[in-house]
């Protein structure tokens, strides 16, 4: 947990280890979880150094601004699961409304577990009407924004069906 809360990006230090409070369990060596997070975070530090100027990640933030400004509701790291996930587009919804609004994209946390372990980032969207068509739409828009943004996608067309973001 805390590689993936270090390395996604998301969270600061003090952050991470208010976190730590919540897997904590009976046994456990609290200290040794509680200096993990310093030094995962200098090793995330050293290894910052030899990135491009130009990673990954501001390309899948790039890609999901424009997916917001064109009517896509783009979420990132929206929860731990799907329903949560579900839950933090629908709030927006409500904050946003409905006008000019196709549809939704996100991933949640757990998500962001198997990107950080190197297994890629799967995609949840979908529309609100419930139409398949619509759905296959938002759904190419979203491949679209991914691509163009640098990154590859991998996904057959299917609205049941997950998007897989997969150079990432």
């Amino acid at each position: 947990a805390i590689k993936t809360w270090v390395w996604s990006g998301f969270y600061g230090p003090s952050q991470v280890d208010k976190m730590i409070d919540d897997i904590l369990e009976d046994g456990v060596d609290e200290q040794l979880l509680r200096d993990a997070v310093g030094a995962e975070f200098e090793k995330k530090r050293v290894s910052e150094g030899a990135w491009p100027a130009v990673t990954d990640c501001d390309r899948l933030d790039k890609a999901f601004n424009r997916l917001n400004q064109g009517g896509v509701i783009a979420l990132q790291n929206a929860g731990f699961t799907m329903s949560d996930g579900l839950e933090d587009v629908s709030e927006v919804l409500q904050t946003r409304g409905r006008n000019g609004v196709a549809g939704y994209c996100f991933y949640h946390g757990q998500d962001l577990e198997g990107a950080v372990a190197g297994r890629g980032l799967m995609l949840a969207f979908g529309n609100f009407e419930g139409d398949s068509d619509q759905a296959v739409k938002v759904g190419q828009t979203i491949c679209a924004a991914i691509k163009d943004s640098g990154l590859e996608v991998e996904w057959k067309g299917d609205p049941k069906t997950r998007i897989a973001v997969t150079s990432l």
